[in-house]
């Protein structure tokens, strides 16, 4: 099980904003169940413990950057209270691992191209 950042995939990226709502309109209204909250444990209790234990123990860059809204707010079309929104102060701490780590790869560079160097000199 990963803990900490993941890797971003700008394939997987595109392809989720791409999906157009047709689509899911269409399976939708042919597969039962489909989009509706809680199937996954029906159809795949393993891969939905598996996907919620992910989703809590790694975080994603861009999470750093989003607003935290509520799920029936952000799912419906009517005009909310902006001051019902809530900042994300969790992904401040997702920001931070983020730094240290490049921080800590940049470090971690540094050290293996002078090792490198020093073998050859010596």
């Amino acid at each position: 099980m990963k803990i900490g950042m993941r890797k971003p995939s700008l394939s997987k990226s595109i392809k989720a904003r791409t999906t157009s709502k047709y689509k899911r309109k269409v399976k939708k209204a042919i597969i039962p169940g489909y989009g509706k909250k809680g199937m996954g444990w029906i159809k795949n209790p393993k891969k939905a413990a598996y996907n919620k234990i992910y989703k809590k123990t790694t975080f994603s860059v861009s999470d750093n950057f989003t607003k935290r809204v509520g799920h029936n707010q952000k799912n419906s079309h009517h005009h909310t209270n902006p001051t019902s929104q809530s900042v994300n102060f969790s992904g401040c701490l997702g920001m931070v691992a983020t730094i240290i780590s490049v921080i800590l790869l940049l470090i971690l560079t540094i050290f293996i191209i002078t090792f490198i160097l020093f073998l050859f000199i010596y």
